[in-house]
């Protein structure tokens, strides 16, 4: 039986967002109108717009940066795959990451299987899309056994970084290291302004109860 003869478009587009879907529609379906990122989250097909190159460069930098930190480093090689906009399996369906990272395996990972060790989210501007970045994801990634999720936000000035046990914020002056990266050192103030060239970003507030370390 096919998708169409279940009820499943055969291409799926914008126009589909909302729909119902089964995990296993999901995973199987092959034709998709490019462009969009598309996620499943308890059973209803979310179609977002593409990240705009307020999100898209930075993305492109930080992986240009982890590369050369991959080659050039001595404890580079903890790094077994670095990759962009890349589909993880969650336990409310599917969510697609801006980045993601797998260290430690000592093998190429198996992208299907393997969840990766570090994933990180470039925070979009709409509210609903901030919801979905600090908590429903978080919350997921962390049931799916992401060691670290990377919350990168050009709009309250910051890098969040959630463990299973922890959650820490670093402010846009502040430097952040991971034993999961041994020497790698990711400046906050280069990754914002690398996004802020083609999106200034709005003044916002940050709430009371968050730590904050400049490491």
């Amino acid at each position: 039986m096919t998708t169409t003869d279940i009820g499943i478009p055969a291409r799926i587009g914008p126009r589909c967002n909302g729909m119902s879907m089964t995990r296993e529609e999901f995973w199987e379906h092959d034709n998709w109108a490019p462009g969009y990122r598309y996620e499943l989250v308890h059973g209803v097909l979310i179609v977002n717009p593409p990240p705009d190159i307020g999100e898209r460069n930075p993305n492109d930098v930080l992986g240009h940066w982890i590369r050369v930190y991959w080659e050039t480093h001595p404890n580079g090689k903890v790094i077994n795959e670095t990759a962009p906009e890349h589909t993880i399996p969650t336990s409310a369906g599917f969510r697609r990451a801006d980045r993601v990272i797998w260290a430690g395996l000592g093998r190429l990972p198996d992208p299907n299987k393997d969840i990766p060790t570090i994933v990180i989210e470039f925070v979009s501007r709409r509210s609903r899309d901030r919801q979905r970045d600090y908590i429903e994801k978080r919350d997921e990634y962390r049931a799916a056994g992401v060691r670290e999720y990377w919350v990168i936000d050009r709009f309250r000035r910051c890098l969040t970084i959630c463990t299973a046990a922890d959650e820490t914020t670093v402010d846009a002056d502040g430097n952040y290291s991971t034993p999961l990266l041994p020497g790698f050192e990711l400046s906050v103030a280069r990754v914002l302004a690398i996004a802020d060239r083609y999106a200034p970003p709005r003044p916002s507030r940050r709430g009371p109860n968050r730590k904050r370390r400049n490491a």
